[in-house]
């Protein structure tokens, strides 16, 4: 037998009012919690605005018309890009300049496979790193040979465009020196047409220079002169030179030297090196293997 319970007027009330009270603290949480959320991507936001605003604070990108390279080059190049502090810093830690740098010697040729390889996987490298302890000579000729002749004074290995692209490198470094050639030269020696990225190259790494001059160069007397100068450095060889790339280091040649430079050229340089050496000197060598140009 079931009873069946009712309830009063008053009890029907009093448990409609419980289940309303329910209903709005079920809506008032929901509320809450979609405010909370909101909050909290906004929180988030901002402590990922302020963390990158104090990462470009303490990591300027200044923009300027100068490659990273040449941004300490002179105080009017780092104050246009925006980096004067930076280079302060980073002079009061160079080496010690009374200490004399490990002087290196590059003889090679603009379109010799090992040769470009050599520059755009060792020296460069070995280079852009170690530039404060090393001096660099670069002698764009290789196995080329002078002749007696007119139109075409030289005779290359590979031919007469590699001879014309011995004679830019030749002039680029005459007009810009040393440090920015090496840039220029070693975009040219990473493009797949050395020649064709010669001009890209020359305004990439070095604006200053037209590339009018250049050419004024390599079709006038002057850059006649220049690879006559190499030729002779060249000829000058002791050793004579049997293949290319060839290095000297403080104008010695041997075949430990020439192991060294294959195996690591970077962990030699700072081997050489008679002063102290810079923290950089602890890293990983950088590894090739190649066989070179043979000469002929």
């Amino acid at each position: 037998m079931m009873t069946v319970m009712t309830l009063s007027s008053s009890q029907e009330e009093g448990f409609s009012q419980s289940s309303l009270a329910v209903c709005l603290g079920a809506v008032w949480i929901f509320f809450l919690l979609r405010i909370m959320k909101v909050l909290c991507i906004l929180a988030v936001l901002f402590l990922i605005s302020t963390k990158h605003k104090s990462f470009e604070l303490s990591h300027p990108k200044p923009a300027c018309r100068f490659p990273p390279s040449q941004w300490c080059r002179s105080l009017e190049i780092a104050i246009e890009c925006k980096v004067q502090k930076q280079c302060m810093e980073l002079g009061a830690i160079k080496p010690n300049q009374t200490v004399p740098r490990v002087a290196l010697t590059l003889y090679y040729e603009s379109l010799c496979p090992d040769c470009r390889r050599f520059i755009t996987k060792q020296l460069f490298p070995t280079w852009t790193m170690l530039q404060d302890i090393m001096s660099l000579t670069l002698v764009p000729y290789g196995n080329a040979k002078e002749v007696l002749s007119v139109n075409s004074p030289f005779s290359c290995q590979h031919g007469e465009p590699e001879c014309r692209g011995n004679m830019i490198q030749a002039c680029i470094i005459h007009l810009t020196g040393t440090s920015l050639a090496f840039q220029v030269i070693y975009c040219m020696e990473s493009a797949a047409n050395v020649l064709n990225a010669a001009e890209p190259c020359l305004q990439l790494y070095a604006p200053s220079v037209s590339w009018a001059a250049v050419d004024a160069c390599v079709t006038g007397r002057l850059g006649y002169k220049l690879m006559h100068g190499y030729a002779v450095m060249t000829r000058a060889l002791n050793p004579a030179h049997t293949h290319v790339p060839w290095v000297t280091i403080d104008g010695e040649y041997t075949k430990e030297i020439e192991a060294k430079t294959t195996s690591s050229l970077f962990h030699l340089i700072c081997d050489r090196y008679k002063g102290v050496k810079p923290p950089v000197c602890t890293g990983a060598p950088v590894k090739l293997s190649r066989s070179g140009c043979l000469t002929e």
